[in-house]
């Protein structure tokens, strides 16, 4: 009789411990969705702004360099023309420059992810 009581109870602590994993691997799949999916928002919301922002600054300084030229126009207006645009060109080079670091940069897409699943190695190792 013990050992049928036995058995039982080794069958129901199996079963919990495979529901306590089953709920950890739910836990960590929904934290894995929740940021993918705040970061396709961050980054939509980011590729947004930077697009109108882009427009703006476009906008300006094409009317920059027309007013510096006509500004110059009688006496120089070649030399204008070409301060503006070395200028502009200098300027676009720094920024791709300035983009190409920051996107080297590795990310943190799954920081969170990451950390949860450190502490949990570190929680099953410390049980050992």
């Amino acid at each position: 009789m013990s050992d049928t009581r036995k058995g039982l109870g080794l069958f129901a602590s199996a079963r919990r411990l495979l529901d306590t994993v089953l709920a950890s691997v739910q836990n960590r799949l929904a934290l894995l969705s929740n940021e993918i999916e705040q970061e396709k928002l961050r980054l939509f919301d980011g590729l947004l702004w930077a697009g109108l922002a882009l427009l703006l600054l476009g906008l300006g300084a094409l009317l920059l360099a027309a007013f510096v030229v006509v500004l110059f126009w009688d006496s120089y207006r070649l030399q204008a023309l070409g301060l503006m645009a070395l200028l502009f060109l200098g300027a676009g080079g720094g920024l791709l420059a300035a983009a190409y670091t920051r996107l080297r940069k590795p990310g943190g897409l799954f920081h969170s992810s990451v950390e949860e699943l450190g502490r949990d190695r570190a929680a099953l190792g410390a049980g050992e």
